[in-house]
């Protein structure tokens, strides 16, 4: 089980979905820690407490791009992804993660 601390391990102020958004994009975590791990084979676990917020464009890119940028699908994402989420401020983040997920379109084949 690999875990990611998105605070600790990525940023306190991830923000939006484009590199040209900022460092803390939601592609470049998408690309540079979600894929590789989820890639291993192995359950992820993400904690996505103790930063200062979300924004929607940053947990759609992130989590729902891996559905429709077809590198994973939504089904695989529900038994190998969880999200820990202890916060109850950000029980609505951990909600717009799935939404995200599972509501996300492939443009390409999985």
């Amino acid at each position: 089980m690999k875990t990611i601390k998105i605070a600790t391990d990525y940023s306190e102020t991830p923000l939006g979905r484009y590199p040209a958004d900022g460092d803390f994009n939601g592609t470049r975590f998408r690309d540079d820690f979600l894929r590789p791990a989820l890639g291993a084979g192995e359950v992820v676990v993400v904690d996505i407490d103790d930063v200062e917020g979300y924004g929607s464009s940053f947990l759609d890119e992130a989590f729902g791009g891996l559905v429709r940028e077809g590198y994973f699908d939504a089904k695989d994402l529900e038994k190998r992804l969880k999200i820990k989420c202890e916060d109850p401020d950000y029980a609505i983040y951990c909600d717009l993660i799935w939404k995200y997920i599972r509501e996300a379109k492939p443009r390409k084949a999985v």
